[in-house]
């Protein structure tokens, strides 16, 4: 059902701002660092391992990749509101760790698609039993 995922997209929110937060304090920096990011990943990769493993029902299945398209555009219109010309006041480290997680992203790319490949089934071939003669 539709409810489940909301469950699920609010149990990811959840850890994600938490390990943001567990980030921020790590680092030294006093607000959170990646938490929305963190949460969409855990709600495609989360969502995506327990439907191969058929933890998910069909209805299920269509919450969470309901939650999962609409997820997207939230996390645009957050990344939206937050304060560019503060970060760019701030100094040129944010220009670089901009600049440097997009370059990272496209660098991976090819990466993730060929982990997302389905591998090739080897042709099985059968021994001939019959005698030639």
């Amino acid at each position: 059902m539709i409810i489940y995922g909301v469950a699920f997209l609010a149990f990811c929110t959840l850890v994600g701002i938490s390990v943001g937060e567990y980030l921020g304090k790590l680092i030294g920096v006093p607000a959170n660092v990646g938490g929305v990011g963190i949460a969409m990943l855990l709600l495609i990769g989360f969502g995506s391992w327990l439907s191969k493993r058929g933890y998910l029902d069909s209805k299920t299945a269509q919450g969470v990749e309901f939650w999962s398209a609409i997820y997207i555009p939230i996390v645009v219109a957050m990344a939206a509101q937050q304060n560019v010309y503060g970060a760019l006041k701030g100094g040129p480290m944010a220009i670089i760790a901009g600049t440097l997680a997009v370059v990272i992203s496209f660098l991976l790319v090819p990466v993730l698609t060929r982990l997302g490949q389905k591998k090739p089934e080897a042709d099985v071939v059968v021994p001939s039993t019959k005698t030639v003669g």
